[in-house]
C-alpha cells in the first residue's frame, strides 16, 4: 500500500491524506448519533490533546525542516522560518478579524468578525472550526510538496505522520461543532452535517499548498513556517482557552502534554 502511495503525484498524495483528515472530522461529528452525551470534561480533554498535537506538528513537521532547508543560503538560516512563521500568524489574525464566526460555548452576541449577528449560530460555529482547518490542510499539502522536492529533511513517512497527527486532533474539532448544535435542539443528522462540513476546507487547502511548493520551490521554507505560524496562532488564541474556559484547566493541560508527546513520537519515530 505504501509502495503504491509513493508512486502517486504529490498533489494526489496531499489530496488523499487530507481526505483522511477530513474523514476524522466527520467521525468526530458522528458522536451526535451516540446514545449517551459526552461530558464537558471529556470534550475539554480532547481539545487539550488537539492543541498538543498541533504544537508538536508545528515544530517537528514544519519549522525544523524549514530551518534545515535554509542552511547555507544567502540569507541567515533563521530568516525564512521567522518571516514565514510571523506571516502565518498575521494571516490567521486577519482572517479571524474579518470572517464572521462563533466559538463553541459562547453566546451569539460574543461572535467575532464583521457583522456576525446577521448569520445563524450554526453557520458561525461551522465557520469557526473551518478557520482552524485552513492551516491544517495547508500544512499537509506543503509537507507532501516538500517530499517531492527531494529534500533530505523531509520524508514520505514524516508527511504521513503529520497527516495522521492532524487527523487525530480533528476528532475533537468535529465534536466541538456537532455536539453543541445537538444540545440546542438540532436534529442528529443536521448536527452531523454541520460538523463534518467544517473539515471540507482541508483538502482544498492541501492541494493549494502542494501546488505552491511544487512550482515555486524557493518558497518551501517560507510555506512550511507559514503553516506552523498559522497553527500556533489557532492553538494559542482558540484551542487552549477553549479547553480551559469550563474550569478543567489541569485536565486540559495534561491532555495537551499527552497530545504533544503522541505527535512527537509519530513524527520522530516514523520519520
Amino acid at each position: 500500500m505504501l509502495a503504491y502511495f509513493s508512486t502517486l503525484n504529490p498533489v494526489m498524495q496531499a489530496l488523499i491524506a487530507s481526505l483522511f483528515t477530513y474523514g476524522m472530522t466527520a467521525l468526530g461529528a458522528a458522536v451526535v448519533f451516540a446514545k449517551r452525551d459526552m461530558g464537558q470534561r471529556f470534550l475539554d480533554g480532547m481539545l487539550g490533546f488537539a492543541g498538543g498535537v498541533m504544537i508538536a506538528a508545528s515544530f517537528w513537521s514544519l519549522l525544523a525542516p524549514a530551518l534545515e532547508m535554509s542552511e547555507g543560503g544567502s540569507l541567515p538560516t533563521w530568516f525564512p522560518a521567522a518571516l514565514g512563521f510571523m506571516l502565518g500568524g498575521l494571516f490567521l489574525w486577519g482572517v479571524d478579524k474579518i470572517l464572521p464566526h462563533l466559538h463553541p460555548g459562547l453566546n451569539i452576541s460574543e461572535a467575532e468578525g464583521i457583522k456576525p449577528r446577521k448569520k445563524k449560530r450554526s453557520t458561525l460555529l461551522v465557520l469557526a472550526i473551518t478557520l482552524h482547518n485552513i492551516p491544517e490542510g495547508l500544512a499537509v499539502g506543503v509537507a507532501f510538496g516538500a517530499v517531492a522536492a527531494g529534500l533530505n529533511s523531509t520524508t514520505l513517512i514524516s508527511a504521513i505522520a503529520l497527516a495522521i497527527g492532524i487527523g487525530i486532533q480533528n476528532l475533537p474539532e468535529g465534536v466541538a461543532v456537532s455536539l453543541p448544535l445537538r444540545r440546542e435542539g438540532m436534529s442528529r443528522t443536521k448536527s452531523f452535517m454541520y460538523g463534518q462540513f467544517s473539515g471540507m476546507v482541508e483538502p482544498v487547502a492541501a492541494v493549494i499548498g502542494a501546488f505552491a511548493v511544487l512550482y515555486i520551490e524557493p518558497l518551501l521554507p517560507y510555506a512550511l513556517s507559514f503553516a506552523a505560524g498559522a497553527m500556533i496562532f489557532v492553538v494559542v488564541e482558540e484551542v487552549i482557552p477553549g479547553s480551559q474556559e469550563e474550569g478543567n484547566k489541569d485536565l486540559a493541560s495534561m491532555a495537551l502534554m499527552i497530545g504533544f508527546v503522541v505527535m512527537m513520537i509519530l513524527d520522530v519515530g516514523l520519520g
